[in-house]
């Protein structure tokens, strides 16, 4: 190599011992295109990520040097006038969250500017209800694209041309896939009929045209995996797509668990209730105990009540609390922050068991898929075909329903690896989500018994679609009677399952008010946190008790009936479904 090309790059190869690319250097410095310098990144680049955390934490020096030549780098290949790299298109679907469409755009902005791979765009998919949250979100798009980052918005009267684009016939037959919403109430037609159509406007869009790779994240995620920038996720992805014959990428999130509160309180509460035991041994004026030197680590699904249904062995029993204070402080303290942060978990954060991102080198983590992270997942121009199924349903475990027709039908071209994005459930001055589906926010308690019962349903339709799948479907055709006796059949095992874990959550429930109400306890001299702690086991009665709302549902015939009976025609016409999407991309 001509270290007058490159001399960062030059410099930093000069100082890995035994790199191993003497020849790719020689061939570069004969032929200095851009296949040899990508040969070269292809093995120097994973190299700096292993000294980056060779000492078991990030080395920010060796951090700074990567970043630097990554950006040399990039800056040689666009100055090459046949780039041979994949055009990125984020796609971020968003539902009045402003100030977390901002943080994610705040995110990729300096992911860019850290770690800049070839061309990249942005399309905001707005589903907002709200008008000064709708312009909100169009005032932050355009201070980003003052700032240099290519973004365009895709409000409802974009994405009711794309609709209106379809032919009539199209359009109803497609009703599972886009939903059927009034256009004079067009907002909040729920997750995955917002990506749907939104796959509309990339079919015809020139990026269509191009080598592009399409990745769909979720306003509430951040693009690092941590405090600092140290993921190369745009080199990765482009590198992975481009020597492999993969269709689809799924990474997964750090920080706050992807799942629904409704599958977490259980284990929830097995935590708070271990916090309240050490708390009963501890002098309240003492210095704080709960700042442990090590933390805990959370494996993939320790968060999740049901984890054994996914193929995870159950772990330890509880998880202890990590005190996020700083400076002296005592429990009386501890409590009243603890305390503060409890009634988040209704929106979905856990604060014992949130997941940290830790290091592999990326090659050794890349596995077969099964499970689509709909907020973290990627795909090419062939991947479009994958729309996310079901979506009139409005069903919890979309993603994981979708990777499971995937995984049948692509094999090895349906891939996971270690790149996951950092996940903020809520807005922390609230200690709550800006918005979220299925959760009520009453005036001092939460319900999430709506998220509840389409999580129920969600399930039913996950382990349904294994079984299916086991059978041949959705190339194999099925008659609705099959389809309805595995439906049923799965509906019975998971009443069951529910059953059991919504009175262990009751349960426990009532073991917490006993440890609130007990005499004698010093807590009892704090009476603001004893309200917000009352709070949370109050909306726990609110969102699983025999009377809430979602419980109701689920023990009633008739709306079972009609959930099975609309899933059966689903599944029945998802394969009509699929050929006319087909002709759409064709």
């Amino acid at each position: 190599m001509n270290p007058g090309q490159l001399p960062l790059l030059s410099t930093c190869i000069a100082s890995l011992e035994d790199s191993g690319v003497d020849h790719l250097l020689a061939a570069f410095g004969e032929n200095p295109h851009a296949s040899s310098l990508l040969a070269i990144c292809d093995q120097v680049f994973p190299l700096l990520e292993a000294a980056m955390w060779r000492e078991g934490h990030l080395d920010q020096r060796l951090l700074a040097q990567y970043q630097a030549v990554v950006r040399e780098v990039d800056d040689w290949l666009k100055a090459r006038e046949n780039d041979p790299r994949h055009e990125f298109v984020v796609v971020i679907p968003v539902a009045d969250r402003p100030r977390h469409l901002h943080s994610c755009l705040e995110s990729l902005a300096t992911l860019r500017q850290v770690f800049p791979w070839g061309r990249l765009s942005v399309l905001v998919a707005d589903d907002s209800g709200d008008p000064d949250n709708i312009r909100e979100h169009q005032e932050t798009l355009a201070g980003f694209r003052a700032r240099g980052l290519d973004g365009r918005y895709f409000g409802q009267a974009e994405q009711l041309a794309r609709l209106a684009e379809l032919e009539p016939g199209h359009r109803q037959a497609l009703k599972g896939v886009l939903g059927e919403q009034d256009a004079r109430r067009f907002w909040h037609k729920g997750a995955s009929n917002m990506r749907n159509i939104s796959y509309l406007e990339l079919i015809r869009g020139e990026a269509a045209e191009k080598q592009a790779l399409y990745w769909f994240v979720d306003s509430d995620q951040e693009f690092r995996a941590g405090d600092d920038y140290a993921l190369n996720y745009l080199f990765h992805l482009d590198r992975l797509f481009t020597r492999q014959a993969v269709t689809l990428f799924t990474g997964k999130v750090v920080g706050d668990p992807p799942v629904s509160p409704a599958v977490m309180a259980s284990n929830f509460l097995d935590d708070v209730l271990a916090f309240m035991t050490a708390l009963a041994d501890a002098d309240a004026d003492a210095p704080c105990g709960f700042h442990p030197r090590q933390q805990e680590r959370a494996d993939d699904a320790a968060y999740h009540d049901m984890a054994d249904l996914f193929g995870f062995k159950g772990g330890q029993h509880h998880f202890d609390y990590r005190c996020p204070l700083s400076g002296a402080h005592d429990h009386r303290r501890c409590l009243e922050a603890y305390a503060g942060r409890l009634n988040g978990f209704f929106d979905g954060e856990h604060i014992t068991r949130q997941t940290a991102y830790e290091f592999q080198p990326l090659a050794q983590t890349r596995a077969p898929a099964r499970t689509v992270y709909t907020g973290n997942y990627v795909f090419n121009r062939a991947g479009l075909e994958y729309f996310i199924p079901f979506a009139a349903l409005k069903l919890r475990m979309a993603g994981p329903v979708l990777g499971r027709i995937a995984a049948a039908e692509l094999g090895a071209g349906f891939v996971s690896a270690n790149l996951p994005m950092l996940h903020k459930r809520t807005v922390t001055e609230a200690g709550r989500s800006e918005f979220r589906p299925g959760i009520e926010h009453q005036e001092q308690y939460s319900d999430i018994s709506g998220e509840f019962e389409r999580q129920y349903y969600g399930d039913v339709m996950l382990f349904s679609m294994i079984r299916l799948t086991e059978q041949g479907y959705p190339a194999a055709t099925l008659t609705g009677e099959s389809i309805r006796e595995v439906l049923e059949n799965v509906e019975q095992e998971m009443a069951l399952r529910y059953a059991e874990k919504r009175q262990d959550i009751l349960a426990k429930t009532r073991a917490l008010e006993q440890w609130l109400d007990a005499p004698g306890q010093w807590w009892q001299t704090c009476p603001d946190a004893l309200a917000r702690m009352r709070c949370f086991t109050g909306s726990m009665r609110r969102s699983f008790g025999d009377r809430a709302a979602g419980v109701c549902l689920m023990s009633s015939p008739a709306h079972r009936r009609r959930r099975l009976d609309s899933m059966t025609r689903a599944l029945q016409d998802y394969p009509r479904e699929r050929a006319l999407w087909r002709q759409l991309l064709s």
